[in-house]
């Protein structure tokens, strides 16, 4: 087979290997075309012809122009409400029901509830002055403290430019997002180190935190303190990762995971491939073990919202995301700019030509259950369950820094092109083609490249469930190796 027709109603294929003038992932004409047709992918139109096309040909980006423009009402949508309480309760799969060792994983209980799946000492600092002590004392530590088998997995600090000269929203996004980092369970121990002048004033933001854990969180501010700063910083960290090599490793359920779905680099692959393994992976995790899955990017939703509004549980679900959607079209209206500018020249050159192909394959990564949360940008997850949205940009890293903000302990990652960057929690990449698996071995951490090749759904999906349990409980993803772990924060106002 070298070409696959997704859906009955497509009028284009796609091409699972180089043809004649035709690049694998690409589109291949079903039928001839005139000006102003409609192209559709997956069921769906994907965006209209500029000019005739012929049976047969190459159709991409220079050939179809996207349908989307502007704010929608929504007004006809109707979701299908669902009782939450379908999913399973917090007692499911829980350490004492041995009868099913697959409903648990081995974990970093804390103290508020919450289960980690790394432990880790951080340093994050409130504002991006004290970037340089930061990345110092973090150094020293590795260097001087870290000792392998002492049960902290690594020293990690995050550097970022903000934390002062912001206003508004702008300067309420940086607090949000430390803060959350601040309540994340994949840290032993978190020292939080601030300048004393700056517009997110240590103080204050200490009060931000609300009830944070007080044995694995720690404050400074490098203009009370008296001599060195860095000297008490030291001293400080190292209580913080004696404390931390005190944690173990116990059986937790896996009702207890929320893991983000992100995809960058997207290519004609990724809705054939990647995208619908995580799809299935979602299900599995929030319909039968009572997890959590997040869905962000949201400007990516663009063309296939409507699938996902259908899916809301409830019509207060539906209302939030339609404002999820509207107010993000508005945001980037309000800057002049259009909604369909998208996508990328890597997804073009991957054989993605409008923001609707790309909107329809990138929310396969959310599977078919109903959504039960809408999260707005910073906002944590609460006690809800199964599929949540998230308001956050598609850019990879702000979408991916939002996603374990929100508390995701781990971000699954499916991409064609391939990228080795990584957010703050372990952050996954699952290639759409075997030829990026075997080109980059050491970004890639699962090839679902492999659907196209014979293996079976069903067979990939177990395949990538063992292997993502096995990060949960230890395994290093090769982004981890290589000590990459980043955070970006969403900026959207001035700066003083």
């Amino acid at each position: 087979m070298k070409t696959i027709q997704i859906h009955p109603d497509d009028n284009v294929a796609v091409a699972l290997e180089d043809l004649p003038g035709i690049p694998a992932g690409h589109k291949v004409a079903l039928r001839d075309f005139q000006a102003g047709d409609q192209v559709v992918k997956y069921g769906f139109p994907i965006g209209h012809t500029i000019h005739a096309v012929s049976k047969g040909s190459l159709i991409d980006h220079h050939d179809i122009q996207t349908n989307l423009s502007g704010t929608l009402d929504y007004s006809d949508i109707q979701c299908t409400p669902v009782d939450q309480s379908g999913l399973l309760p917090a007692s499911a799969g829980s350490p004492e029901d041995e009868s099913d060792a697959s409903s648990t994983f081995k974990g970093y209980l804390r103290s508020d509830g919450q289960v980690g799946i790394r432990n880790e000492l951080w340093v994050i600092p409130t504002v991006g002055c004290v970037s340089g002590i930061v990345r110092r004392v973090v150094e020293r530590m590795r260097t001087e403290v870290l000792h392998e088998g002492d049960g902290v997995d690594a020293i990690v600090g995050f550097p970022h430019n903000y934390g002062c000269s912001q206003l508004g929203d702008d300067h309420e996004n940086t607090r949000k997002i430390l803060r959350d980092m601040v309540h994340h369970p994949n840290a032993g121990g978190i020292l939080v180190i601030g300048l004393g002048c700056e517009n997110n004033q240590p103080r204050q933001f200490q009060e931000f935190c609300g009830d944070y854990d007080r044995e694995r969180v720690r404050f400074m501010t490098c203009q009370e303190v008296e001599g060195d700063e860095e000297e008490t910083a030291m001293r400080l960290l190292t209580e913080l990762y004696r404390k931390a090599c005190t944690f173990k490793r116990t059986p937790q359920p896996l009702s207890k995971l929320r893991v983000g779905l992100k995809c960058g680099g997207s290519d004609g692959f990724s809705g054939i491939t990647a995208n619908p393994l995580l799809g299935r992976f979602s299900d599995w995790l929030c319909t039968e073990q009572g997890g959590t899955t997040v869905l962000t990017e949201v400007p990516e939703m663009f063309g296939a919202e409507t699938l996902l509004m259908h899916r809301c549980a409830t019509p207060q679900l539906l209302e939030q995301t339609i404002r999820l959607i509207n107010d993000f079209k508005t945001y980037f209206l309000s800057h002049g700019q259009p909604v369909g500018e998208n996508p990328s020249p890597g997804n073009k050159a991957g054989g993605i030509s409008t923001l609707e192909e790309k909107a329809l394959g990138c929310t396969q990564k959310s599977g078919s259950s109903p959504v039960f949360g809408v999260l707005a940008y910073g906002e944590r997850i609460g006690e809800g369950r199964g599929l949540h949205l998230l308001s956050a940009p598609g850019n990879d890293l702000v979408a991916s820094t939002a996603l374990a903000a929100a508390g995701c302990q781990l971000v699954l990652f499916t991409t064609g092109r391939g990228t080795p960057f990584a957010t703050f929690v372990p952050t996954m990449k699952v290639s759409t083609n075997s030829r990026l698996a075997q080109a980059k071995p050491h970004w890639i951490d699962f090839n679902a490249g492999s659907l196209i090749e014979g293996t079976t759904m069903d067979e990939l999906l177990d395949q990538f469930r063992q292997a993502v349990l096995s990060v949960c409980e230890g395994r290093l993803t090769q982004s981890e190796l290589r000590c990459q772990a980043d955070i970006a924060i969403f900026k959207n106002g001035v700066t003083l």
